[in-house]
């Protein structure tokens, strides 16, 4: 496995991100790679937790906006460094599970608190990245976050595309921004998630006329479902899953697992 591995999962809203990113680190919990991995849930709509059956208590948005009252303090704020201050804050937001660990982004009240945590994260990434093997960083749907560069930091970009063309339209578009931005990734791939095995070579032919490795497909998976509305952890699905046994692949594509 490429040490360290830092990845970025993105694509549109609904492509299945959340999916991919929880059962990405069941691949790594299956091949003991678990404890020196770091989850990120860097989109503010803060769903990560759910799929991992994790209880969260705190995010980043919430470290800022106590910061912002303590640092308003008159009895905390002399004799402090706010940059240490704040780094100290934000260690208590990762959630440390006996697996792996995790922090989420959140999202901070007020104007332009959304643009403010994005800063943090990045902040964040560049104090842990040195402490971890893996950081996987499930990203917000869209483009903002590449255009602010919160994706400064990652190796390894995967876009995951659903068979429509807005997700191919979504995936251009990062491909764009990266290279608008001067983000440097080592490797950038596209996994088609529930693509049906008809246009699976669709999406080959669409790859490299602009420039995406594909990585694998996700073929439909009712567990995925019943996991979701049972609300049972991603992670716990049997191995022999569809879904899971194709990310497996796929994880051994990127070299995330040997």
């Amino acid at each position: 496995m490429k040490r360290p591995f830092i990845a970025s999962i993105s694509g549109k809203g609904g492509s299945g991100k959340t999916t991919f990113t929880a059962l990405l680190l069941k691949t790594l919990l299956e091949a003991n790679y678990g404890d020196k991995t770091l989850v990120v849930d860097a989109d503010p709509a803060t769903n990560l937790p759910e799929a991992l059956g994790l209880t969260l208590y705190r995010t980043i948005g919430d470290i800022v906006e106590e910061f912002r009252r303590r640092v308003d303090d008159p009895r905390v704020a002399v004799g402090y460094r706010k940059d240490v201050y704040l780094e100290g804050l934000v260690y208590e937001a990762i959630v440390e599970t006996e697996d792996y660990d995790f922090i989420a982004m959140g999202r901070g009240e007020g104007e332009g608190c959304y643009c403010y945590v994005n800063a943090v994260l990045t902040r964040v990434l560049s104090m842990l990245h040195k402490n971890y093997d893996v950081i996987l960083m499930d990203m917000e749907a869209g483009l903002e976050h590449i255009s602010r560069r919160t994706d400064r930091h990652v190796n390894t970009m995967i876009v995951v595309v659903d068979p429509s063309m807005m997700g191919l339209k979504t995936a251009e578009r990062i491909k764009e921004v990266v290279r608008e931005v001067k983000i440097e990734v080592e490797e950038i791939y596209v996994v088609g998630n529930r693509y049906p095995k008809s246009v699976e070579e669709k999406l080959f032919n669409w790859a490299r006329s602009v420039g995406y490795e594909v990585a694998g497909f996700i073929p439909e998976d009712p567990l995925i479902q019943e996991y979701s509305v049972l609300g049972k952890p991603l992670t716990q699905m049997p191995s022999d899953s569809t879904a899971f046994k194709a990310v497996k692949a796929i994880a051994r594509k990127i070299k995330l697992i040997d």
